[in-house]
């Protein structure tokens, strides 16, 4: 147990120092409140003057008789190209696989009688020749090599034409 005289020692000793402390805010008071008015009786800085706007050219807009580029495009607008898929052919077996999952394994024949083999992914090899169809762009095949299956695809252009574009399938090395 701690001698009731400590404890009145101890708090006497804070009650001193909590007086202390309030007296001290008091006297610095005084000094903040003089420099506040002298920072307030300080005239203002001048502003920066405003910057200069650049003037602009004019620009007219004069392209109202060319086409919009929003709307449909005219049917026959590169003066009547043949070039479009016929819809009343039949279409042939290789027709209903994309190019790219068709493989050349081979070839038969020489010269002008080569005829290809083409598997596709139903693992059914097919003969091909120039004239015959594989793909889904209405691939035409143009000439078989020993190689190399040469082929002509029709595209669309994206106005409403189309384009032939042409592709290969090459005999792979295993």
């Amino acid at each position: 147990m701690v001698p009731s005289m400590t404890r009145n020692a101890m708090s006497a000793l804070l009650v001193a120092a909590v007086a202390l402390s309030l007296s001290a805010c008091t006297r610095g008071s005084r000094d903040l409140e003089a420099w506040v008015a002298e920072v307030k009786a300080r005239p203002a800085p001048p502003l920066d003057p405003l910057p200069v706007m650049k003037q602009f050219e004019t620009f007219e807009y004069a392209a109202q008789d060319l086409r919009d580029p929003f709307s449909q495009p005219t049917a026959d607008r590169d003066g009547g190209n043949a070039l479009r898929p016929d819809p009343n052919r039949r279409k042939e077996v290789l027709e209903a696989f994309p190019l790219d999952s068709l493989d050349m394994v081979g070839t038969i024949g020489e010269g002008s009688g080569v005829v290809g083999l083409v598997m596709g992914p139903d693992r059914v090899t097919h003969r091909v020749r120039s004239g015959n169809y594989l793909g889904l762009n209405d691939g035409r095949i143009t000439a078989v090599f020993e190689d190399r299956i040469e082929i002509v695809e029709l595209v669309p252009d994206g106005a409403g034409g189309w384009l032939e574009r042409p592709a290969k399938i090459a005999l792979e090395d295993n």
